[in-house]
């Protein structure tokens, strides 16, 4: 694989299914992060009441940790997910994701990984701004940067600028879609001198080294 290849991911940041693929992600992230996109897709941004996909997120779960062996412990499905009045929202993350992006893309793939670990395995509330912002924080203090935590919390949900900067990453990931005819996420996009391409699902949660060597890289 050569400089020429591209890689455009579609996703959400409260996608189950994506958190199936990060492993996937993290190995692309490492070999090609200067050519990896981070796009998405808007699907769980609508505020909503966390009991109305629990179950629902339960029986998807399992199947992803039979299929990948990616955790998911009693704190997230026992506390999280059944707490009462939990609310469901992916903007927060969304936004502070193309936040950290607008500092440095590299930061997003990092802090994707870091808001599913603090989801799945630590039970921690991501649709909260207050922790979205405790875990970009960490994540800017770990390349180095410094951010203020209480000034992106009001970013997160006043800031109009970001707000559009998201709106528009939003879009652009819908409008890929419907060209490609793509439905579901996630969708890990190829593009090269040959035309744009996309992996398959069960490529993509196989891990990295799979999604590597469909496209011709040595794992």
């Amino acid at each position: 694989m050569d400089g020429t290849y591209r890689f455009t991911y579609l996703f959400d940041p409260l996608c189950g299914w994506c958190y199936a693929a990060a492993p996937a992600l993290e190995r692309i992230a490492e070999r090609h992060g200067d050519s990896l996109r981070l796009v998405p897709t808007g699907l769980f941004t609508e505020l909503r009441p966390v009991a109305t996909i629990a179950d629902h997120a339960r029986a998807n779960d399992d199947r992803i940790q039979e299929l990948t062996g990616q955790p998911f412990t009693n704190a997230y499905h026992q506390g999280l997910m059944r707490a009462p009045g939990g609310l469901f929202s992916s903007l927060p993350l969304t936004r502070a994701l193309v936040a950290l992006g607008l500092i440095d893309p590299v930061l997003e793939p990092r802090f994707l990984h870091e808001a599913q670990t603090a989801r799945y395995v630590e039970g921690r509330d991501t649709s909260r701004v207050e922790v979205v912002a405790g875990v970009a924080h960490r994540v800017a203090q770990a390349a180095g940067l410094q951010i203020n935590e209480a000034d992106l919390r009001v970013r997160l949900t006043e800031d109009p600028l970001l707000a559009a900067e998201t709106d528009g990453r939003i879009l652009e990931g819908r409008t890929m879609m419907e060209m490609l005819g793509l439905r579901g996420i996630p969708q890990l996009v190829v593009t090269d001198g040959g035309g744009t391409r996309t992996v398959e699902s069960q490529t993509l949660y196989a891990g990295g080294d799979a999604v590597l060597r469909a496209f011709g890289d040595a794992a």
